[in-house]
């Protein structure tokens, strides 16, 4: 259990987001590991008296591995099963069982795959291990990556390699998925995919780059990643005190475009249209994002947990002047 997953950049995560006592969430717990350091460095500070850590995830054996590695903390954590794109709701009503304000000062989303889900073969997000083509983060819910593959047609199969994926070779590799359909029946594990893929593309290094974009578009598909993430910034902006900050860890440029595309707007002024001139804007930016450039895991890190090497860390701030009312 307190291997299941290894926190990436979780040093960055306390520097950036541990300053003040409130409402922390973690909207990706995983095991917990984010959110241990989290809770340590809250009671280092003497933020600990004055806050909650509210750890959301929809994988019932993160939440477990989570409640092990959290139980000291007692009722300083409070751990739900639920999709992140529920965090508004989530909040507002653990706060209010608590009689407490929903003063967040603290939201961290960690995205994509856990190392665990990675390794766990029964699970099939990985083309590594043999397994069913699953890659359901819930598993007791929604369609499987096998439910896609062999239900859309191949433009449309297509498609969707290209564009959650980026796989230049997308239609071919959809043609090939259809004609194996049609000759041996459903492909329903991963070793088959990936047998596919790699007779399509049988160089084992371009292979390996392909296997990843494929997966990664199923995976993308079957929990509505870049849906559900649009819906989760502006909700976890939202639910931001003033001073509070919004970390969000990404691992590929379609989940990196969105949060750089929505924190540069809501750190955008109101100038008006083009011309007018204007000495002030029409509307300041309510908020201020803090990393002007990505932040990257070090040689350090990346020794010790190579799967760091593609994260890159972005942080939204919630300007402290003006109203500084809980949010609604």
């Amino acid at each position: 259990m307190k291997d299941y997953h290894q926190p990436v950049l979780a040093a960055e995560i306390l520097e950036f987001l541990v300053r003040m006592p409130g409402v922390y969430v973690d909207g990706t717990l995983g095991g917990g590991g984010h959110s241990l350091a989290i809770l340590h460095e809250l009671q280092r500070k003497g933020f600990a008296g004055g806050s909650l850590l509210i750890g959301i995830d929809q994988d019932d054996d993160a939440l477990r591995a989570a409640a092990q590695k959290l139980a000291g903390f007692g009722d300083s954590a409070m751990l739900v099963k639920g999709n992140f794109s529920e965090m508004a709701i989530i909040v507002r009503r653990l706060c209010g069982a608590r009689n407490m304000k929903a003063t967040v000062v603290g939201i961290l989303l960690d995205l994509g795959v856990s190392s665990a889900q990675i390794d766990t073969p029964e699970r099939g997000f990985s083309y590594l291990h043999e397994g069913p083509l699953d890659m359901r983060m819930d598993p007791g819910y929604g369609q499987r990556a096998a439910d896609i593959v062999n239900t859309m047609g191949e433009r449309e199969l297509g498609s969707l390699f290209f564009r959650y994926g980026e796989e230049p070779r997308s239609r071919a590799i959809a043609r090939d998925i259809s004609v194996y359909r049609e000759k041996y029946g459903p492909v329903s594990r991963t070793e088959e995919l990936a047998a596919i893929i790699r007779k399509r593309e049988p160089r084992p290094d371009r292979a390996i780059k392909t296997l990843s974009r494929v997966f990664q578009a199923l995976r993308i598909a079957v929990n509505r990643e870049l849906e559900v993430l649009g819906q989760v910034l502006e909700d976890g902006a939202a639910l931001l005190f003033c001073g509070g900050r919004f970390a969000v860890i990404s691992y590929h440029s379609l989940e990196d475009r969105m949060v750089k595309s929505f924190f540069a707007g809501k750190s955008s002024s109101d100038w008006g249209p083009k011309g007018v001139g204007l000495r002030e804007p029409l509307r300041k930016a309510e908020y201020t994002v803090v990393t002007r450039k990505p932040v990257a895991a070090g040689p350090e890190e990346l020794s010790l947990n190579p799967r760091a090497r593609s994260a890159r860390l972005r942080v939204l701030e919630k300007n402290a002047e003006g109203d500084c009312r809980e949010p609604a």
